[in-house]
């Protein structure tokens, strides 16, 4: 299981920080105010797992 998630990472890891900047702005997700959630969905072709990573978003600041 942790293999799949360092695949997803490193397939979606840089096109997921485009889409959180372009919809937020520059900035980053919080790994400090964050949940994470794991829920099943039921599924006729097999059950699926759905993981949700809920984190506060940080701008950057200028200096």
């Amino acid at each position: 299981m942790l293999y799949r998630f360092h695949e997803i990472l490193q397939v979606y890891g840089l096109p997921l920080k485009d889409v959180i900047q372009e919809k937020f702005g520059d900035g980053i997700m919080s790994a400090i105010d964050f949940t994470l959630t794991v829920d099943k969905q039921d599924d006729p072709r097999g059950d699926r797992v759905v993981v949700t990573m809920n984190g506060k978003f940080l701008p950057y600041r200028k200096w």
